[in-house]
């Protein structure tokens, strides 16, 4: 929540892109935007603030019912006194600290008031407004929290203790914040990862919605990482860890959402700045109507003494001030939710303003991983079967990624190998059978003189795809062919659709060459792309592409730091993504799905028109009943209703983007 409901500007200090933070944040990480210090509402605090409207509906009806006696108006005042009491000591207390501070906030106001009301004999309605006044105040702090709640409820998600295997052999549960890096733990099924390491036994699926956003449970074996906070579907599960407790994917969620509230929304600023002025004002037009109604109008002056203290209480900010927050907030935890971690509210809100995205091609559009796409046993050479084993063989000595991606692709057996030798540049040979054979490149194969025109035009038509052809020869010539290539994601061409229906240029920015990222872009639908970038030069094109508008920048690795920190959004993903990425990063993708992108920035539209729906909200009641009450139509009881009720209504109206979809 804000601070109090008018505070002064806060102090700027520059960040990344030069945007004020408010320092104070977790200074008043309690306060509910009225300058209190509530907790979560208790039972107790529910019967006292029903007790202080019965007592306050009590002194309205000896007001309007009991005889016009003395002990009866005492009786009344010590009933009003009694309801002020008990809703309201912790306004009065704040609101006279208020004034000493020179601050003139809603409890200030609303001390002014009541106070003013009693002294001028119209206690029933000052015990009436107190009591309101309270009771609102709880509701909106109950609602309030639903909002917080959605990001500290992710410390829910870990388990407190961990299964962790002993010196002896033995399994013994031990507090997860004790578990050293390295130690081995076992998860059973259906229980939450409480740390995050890597699996060394056992094979089952991992429910990861609450980290990555993924809705499909994710297969995972030795090997694989796996994070605090996600599920174990079926089968035990013994894993590796590789951080510690305070460390964990989920951990540094929830600290870089609670950081993110302290980044304040440029909306939320200008909110601020414009309570810091308006409400000064109000009290000075308050005074200005008590003082003056009597002398050029001719009130009686308990009557302007009276329509100031309503002006007063209708004309608070509160409902403008807590608007923005509770919205960001709100947004804020709905975006962690789908697996998108925004780094503050500034970003969220500014996602909006995007017009050219600049994508990374490795590991952001495609896998990050290769794989065989192609292979052609060439005609008149020995049989298939025993070609590909050969290449088998050979290519599952090498550790070269290419050579993985052929073994990995070819699904028959391996022929054994003697004499392997790896060639440095070229590729890898041994003998089969006492037969000599070679599994390497395009410029091996030309030096070996093994390569004819029709064996050119093929390899043409792969590499024009952006694919790497890998050729295995034997002393007659070559006898395969294999092309391997770095696939696209699934949905990296439904998330540039989605972008350019936004409206969004996108440019794939990528130090790989311009044949491969040409053949990638195509098939996703990117229609510019600049290829052999080193980070500097990615960096000069986030410059030069600032000549189209606001520009964002996709990337994970930490050639794609500059970028992201120079763009005006970097979005890093998350689970290939290199640390440098995801520091440099303002909103992290956990589930490195594109999708997300176009995802985030559609929230971040309907989080701006959230805010300003909430501010014409507020101001919009307050302009009605300002009216109502110059033309003597609006009472005390209405001006709450209208403070309390505007704010409310704002509250309400922000937690929707805890439900709402994006889409």
């Amino acid at each position: 929540m804000s601070k109090a409901c008018c505070p002064p500007p806060t102090a700027p200090r520059p960040h990344k892109h030069q945007q004020p933070h408010d320092d104070a944040a977790h200074d008043h990480d309690h306060d509910d935007g009225h300058g209190h210090d509530h907790g979560p509402a208790t039972a107790r605090d529910w019967v006292r603030m029903g007790l202080a409207l019965l007592m306050a509906l009590v002194a309205e009806g000896l007001h309007f019912l009991a005889p016009e006696t003395w002990p009866w108006k005492v009786a009344g005042m010590g009933v009003a006194l009694a309801a002020i009491a008990l809703a309201g000591t912790e306004v009065f207390q704040q609101g006279l600290a208020a004034l000493r501070r020179g601050q003139l906030n809603i409890n200030a106001l609303m001390a002014v008031a009541v106070t003013g009301a009693f002294l001028i004999g119209q206690w029933p309605e000052a015990a009436m407004v107190m009591a309101l006044y309270s009771l609102a105040e709880l509701i909106e702090a109950r609602s309030v929290e639903r909002a917080r709640h959605a990001i500290s409820g992710l410390l829910a998600l870990s388990p407190q203790q961990a299964e962790v295997r002993q010196a002896n052999g033995q399994w013994a549960l031990v507090d997860a914040k004790a578990v050293a890096v390295g130690a081995t733990v076992r998860v059973k099924p259906g229980e939450r990862f409480a740390l995050d390491g890597r699996i060394t036994a056992g094979h089952s699926a991992a429910d990861q919605s609450p980290i990555t956003g993924e809705s499909i449970p994710v297969d995972k074996g030795p090997g694989d990482e796996v994070f605090a906070g996600t599920i174990n579907q079926h089968g035990a599960l013994e894993f590796e860890v590789s951080k510690p407790a305070n460390d964990t994917v989920l951990a540094r969620i929830i600290h870089a959402v609670e950081q993110a509230q302290s980044k304040r929304a440029p909306t939320q600023r200008f909110v601020d700045r414009f309570a810091a002025i308006y409400t000064p004002a109000v009290f000075a037009i308050a005074l200005a109507v008590a003082l003056l109604g009597p002398l050029l109008f001719g009130w009686p002056w308990l009557t302007a003494v009276y329509k100031a203290l309503v002006l007063l209480v209708i004309a608070c900010p509160c409902a403008l001030v807590i608007s923005t927050p509770v919205t960001v907030v709100s947004g804020l935890a709905a975006a962690a939710r789908r697996g998108i971690l925004i780094k503050g509210g500034v970003y969220l809100e500014d996602a909006r303003r995007l017009r050219v995205l600049a994508v990374d091609k490795t590991g952001t559009v495609t896998e990050g991983k290769p794989r065989l796409v192609a292979q052609a046993v060439l005609p008149d050479t020995q049989a298939p079967e025993r070609v590909l084993a050969i290449a088998r063989g050979l290519a599952a000595r090498s550790d070269h990624p290419v050579s993985k991606a052929i073994a990995a692709g070819l699904d028959t057996a391996a022929s054994a190998i003697d004499g392997f030798a790896a060639e440095p540049g070229r590729g890898v040979r041994g003998q089969v059978e006492g037969q000599a054979y070679a599994l390497g490149n395009h410029r091996w194969m030309e030096e070996r003189q093994q390569c004819s025109p029709e064996l050119e035009a093929l390899m043409r038509e792969h590499e024009a795809e952006g694919r790497t052809v890998t050729l295995l020869a034997g002393d007659q010539g070559v006898l395969a062919l294999f092309a391997v290539a770095d696939t696209t994601k699934a949905t990296s061409r439904q998330a540039v659709e989605e972008l350019n229906a936004l409206g969004i240029t996108t440019v794939m920015l990528t130090g790989d060459n311009l044949a491969t990222a040409q053949a990638i872009a195509a098939q996703v639908g990117i229609g510019e792309v600049r290829a052999n970038l080193l980070p500097q030069d990615k960096l000069d094109a986030i410059e030069a592409l600032r000549a189209q508008g606001d520009v964002g920048m996709v990337g994970d690795g930490i050639n794609d730091g500059p970028a992201l920190s120079a763009a005006r959004i970097g979005f890093g993903m998350g689970g290939a993504g290199s640390d440098t990425a995801m520091e440099a990063a303002d909103v992290i993708v956990m589930n490195d799905d594109l999708r997300k992108v176009p995802e985030t920035i559609r929230l971040s539209r309907r989080t701006h028109a959230v805010l300003w729906q909430n501010i014409a909200l507020a101001l919009g009641i307050k302009l009605v009943f300002l009216l109502l009450a110059v033309f003597d139509s609006a009472t005390m009881w209405m001006a709450v209703f209208a403070d309390m009720g505007a704010s409310l209504l704002v509250v309400f109206n922000g937690l929707r983007l805890l439900r709402a979809k994006t889409q």
